[in-house]
Formats: structure tokens, C-alpha cells, sequence
């Protein structure tokens, strides 16, 4: 170990490692299996020094940094240098019932939040899966689980505790830096590194919801009938649909495996009266191979979408639709459908309602006038992205009329380079520029990498 890394490891409690060991390896893999840092160096933060110490010894020497909690969202920048910053070890939670508040340290997954909320009769805007890392969705704008009744979670932030690329330790908030509060909410990891984050809870205990899951042999059919009945429904209640080949597996529950099924996740905070009044027409659609739509305390709310929770390879993306035109739909089917070239999922998230609305401070997050938010990705063993790439680009192309953006949280990178054009799709033009103003007044030589890397702005 080379002495200016002993010196590093000296300063921070957590650990400090190096290619070459089975520590390194496991200490920068994350959720995504398919790609992965390769750091010159690995600090594992425990408190916001160890973030501190990491990203002086970075500054100093010009190194490139970025940091990793659940890593789903993952990024391939440092190729062989650079320092990667695990936050995974720093788990405090703070609920506050009477401000209606949560802090959390970068680590935390929303399901833990989750937990600790729920005795107060309050509930985090967290998204499908609880086993996503509250930071980093945050940062990404967040496209949540009651999004039609709540907006983007990024909305909720109330402070951010941020290490810039000075190595100084901030609190964040509209107050203290607005500019720099503004470009954290949906801009992504650009700005530095968070160590903790204070976002608003709501009062919300319970809803009805679940997923329906039908043969998807008439896939176009189905996503019809989808489209028609999301035009009728009330903000309260948000919804998607996905349609995949369920691989033969004794996992996969028996009357899902190896067949083509479309899954409707729906959550409603009404009544489960007429949650059941307004889910009929879908049932009415025909048999379901499973119907979980029910009655259920928000701490079960993962089970809805039953995301996965082991570690696999996926490469995927998104287009923000401001409406969902019938006849594309037969094109996305084609194209990525059950014949498709590649195996493909292909979501279709309802969006408006609160979505739509700007809140009085809002964030940088992009497209909120989508009506929609379509998905495709797909998975495998090793990084499918090669021959995925073609496919997923013909379904974006033949959507391109409709389309108003991006959503950050929902593009996967697959380690090839992100051009500047992909990133200005996610942000309003002047959003963009905007963004590049505070990347250039808080850092200035682009120490911090993220997936979708904005610029410095040119100039003074």
C-alpha cells in the first residue's frame, strides 16, 4: 500500500482497500452484476468524515470520485482510478413525527424507513421496491409508488447534508443555497457526495393494491384495454404494466413459468370499496393467473411490484410519453415483444396527476408534463447490453413523436460512453444549462462522476 493511501486509511474508520483482494471485489459490487467499478481505490465510509477524508485525498491529487450505496444505479466511470466511496455502513435513521420528517444517512434502503415511519402513521414517497437506497433515488428525481397523489419524491426534500469537492461538509437547503438545493433534487450524484438527506413523510397508513397477472397472448389487446382504463382513474390511484416471458424456473410460481404475462400493479390510498370499484374493468379483462389486489398496511407495499432482490445483469431505458398512442403500441410489441430479438420488459408506468404539477420550489427534475413513462430493459447472466441496445433504440425510435424525455432513475448505463446529447435529454433545455452553472461554481474539474456526467459550464 502505497504511503499516501496508508495516510488515508489512517483518517477513516472504515476500510480502505485496494485491487487485488476479495475485499475490494465485494466491497464495489452492488445490486447491478453486470458492471462494476474498477476503482483505483475503495474507502468503505462509515460517518461523514470518512466521506470527508476520501474526497480531500481525491481533490488533492485530481482524481476522479464516485460513490456507490445499493448499486443499482450503476455507473462504470472509474475504469482503473479514481476513488469509489461506499456509503452502504452509514444507517442512521431520524423520524420526526411532529415536523412529519425523516433523516436518513446515505446507506439507509426505504424500507427501513418505511418501518420506522409506520408507528407514526406516516409513510415515506418512497418507489416499487424497498430495497432501493434513499440517497440515490432521491437525487434522481423519483418516480413513486403514489406518484399520482404525491408527485416526484425529490419534491420532498426539505436538506441535504453534502460533501463538495473542496472537501467541506455542507447542509443544503432552499434557504442556504438555492441553486445548489435546486440541482441536488433531481440532477443526480454531479454535485458532490450526500451523507444524509431530510425529506417531508406523509400521512398515509394503509391502501389497497396488488398486482393482477394475466396470459399475455393478445399482448396489444391487453395494453389497449391498460391505456383506455387509465384515462378514467383519479389521482389516487397510480398504476403500471409490464409485460415479460417468466423463465421456467421452480422459483417462478407455477402458473407464471415460461409463459408471456402481463403484470397490472396498482396502488390506491381510497377506500377499498372503490378500489375494488375501479379495478373491476381490469378483472373483467379475463382470467387472472394471480390477483394479489387487496386491502394492506403500507408496510407491505413491496409486495406489489415483487421486484427482484438478487443481484443480476440488466441493461435498459426510458422515454417520457406525453400520451400513449394506440397504434405505437403494436410497434412496441413487435419490436420487443415475445418474438423480439432479445428477451425484453417492457413497462408502461401511468403518469399525470401530481406528477404534472410544479410544486412552489421545485426540483431539476425534467418531463413532467409525461402523461407516461415507458421502460424496456432486459437481464441476463453477463451484461446483455450488446445485443439489447438495437432493440431498445427501435421502440425509442418509433416512440420518438411522443416523447418529452427522459426519467434519470430509470436509465441503466451498460458502460458505454454517455454522450452529451443523452444527457441533455433528461433536463429542459435551460434546466441543463442551469445545471452546468452549479457543477462549474461547486465543481469546477468534474471531480465527481455520475452516470449521465453534466459539464462544468465554459467560461467565468
Amino acid at each position: 500500500m502505497s504511503a499516501d493511501v496508508e495516510t488515508l486509511a489512517a483518517e477513516v474508520r472504515g476500510p480502505v482497500l485496494l485491487p487485488g483482494s476479495r475485499e475490494y471485489d465485494e466491497e464495489r459490487s452492488g445490486f447491478q452484476a453486470g458492471f462494476r467499478h474498477r476503482p483505483a481505490v475503495v474507502v468503505g465510509a462509515t460517518r461523514p468524515e470518512d466521506v470527508r477524508a476520501a474526497v480531500r485525498f481525491a481533490a488533492e491529487r485530481r482524481l476522479p470520485v464516485a460513490v456507490q450505496s445499493t448499486g443499482h444505479g450503476i455507473v462504470t466511470a472509474l475504469d482503473g482510478e479514481g476513488v469509489l466511496v461506499t456509503t452502504r455502513r452509514m444507517k442512521a435513521v431520524t423520524v420526526d413525527a411532529e415536523a412529519g420528517t425523516v433523516r436518513a444517512e446515505a446507506g439507509v434502503l426505504w424500507g427501513e424507513v418505511i418501518e420506522r415511519a409506520a408507528p407514526h402513521g406516516l409513510a415515506p414517497v418512497n418507489g416499487s421496491a424497498p430495497h432501493i437506497g434513499v440517497v440515490g433515488y432521491l437525487l434522481g428525481g423519483g418516480v413513486g409508488l403514489l406518484g399520482r397523489r404525491t408527485g416526484y419524491a425529490s419534491d420532498y426534500v426539505r436538506a441535504l447534508d453534502i460533501v463538495t469537492a473542496d472537501g467541506v461538509q455542507r447542509r443544503v437547503t432552499a434557504g442556504s443555497d438555492p441553486d445548489l438545493f435546486w440541482a441536488l433534487r433531481g440532477g443526480g450524484g454531479n454535485f458532490g457526495a450526500v451523507t444524509a438527506v431530510e425529506t417531508a413523510l406523509v400521512p398515509v397508513t394503509r391502501l389497497y393494491g396488488g398486482g393482477l397477472h394475466f396470459a399475455a397472448d393478445q399482448p396489444v389487446d391487453l395494453l389497449h384495454a391498460y391505456r383506455a382504463w387509465t384515462l378514467t382513474l383519479p389521482e389516487e390511484l397510480t398504476s403500471s404494466i409490464g409485460l415479460m416471458t417468466w423463465p421456467s424456473s421452480p422459483s417462478v410460481p407455477e402458473s407464471l413459468r415460461g409463459r408471456y404475462v402481463a403484470h397490472v400493479r396498482i396502488a390506491f390510498t381510497g377506500s377499498t370499496a372503490e378500489g375494488e370499484r375501479l379495478v373491476a374493468p381490469l378483472r373483467a379483462l379475463g382470467p387472472r393467473l394471480i390477483d394479489t389486489v387487496r386491502e394492506m398496511p403500507y408496510t407491505e407495499v413491496g409486495t406489489i411490484y415483487q421486484d427482484p432482490r438478487v443481484p443480476h445483469a440488466y441493461f435498459g431505458g426510458n422515454v417520457l410519453l406525453r400520451e400513449l398512442d394506440p397504434a405505437a403500441l403494436r410497434t412496441v410489441v413487435d419490436v420487443a415483444g415475445p418474438g423480439a430479438a432479445v428477451p425484453c420488459i417492457v413497462e408502461i408506468r401511468h403518469l399525470g396527476g401530481a406528477f404534472a404539477r410544479r410544486p412552489a420550489d421545485p426540483g431539476a427534475v425534467g418531463g413532467r408534463d409525461a402523461a407516461y413513462m415507458l421502460r424496456v430493459m432486459t437481464s441476463g447472466t453477463a451484461a446483455p447490453s450488446t445485443a439489447a441496445r438495437p432493440v431498445h433504440q427501435r421502440v425509442y425510435d418509433a416512440l420518438k413523436q411522443w416523447t418529452v424525455g427522459r426519467a434519470l432513475n430509470s436509465v441503466y448505463h451498460d458502460g458505454a460512453p454517455v454522450l452529451q446529447e443523452q444527457v441533455r435529454e433528461l433536463f429542459a433545455a435551460e434546466d441543463f444549462e442551469r445545471l452546468r452553472r452549479v457543477k462549474k461554481l461547486h465543481d469546477p474539474h468534474n471531480l465527481f462522476r455520475f452516470t449521465h456526467n453534466i459539464p462544468p459550464a465554459d467560461g467565468n
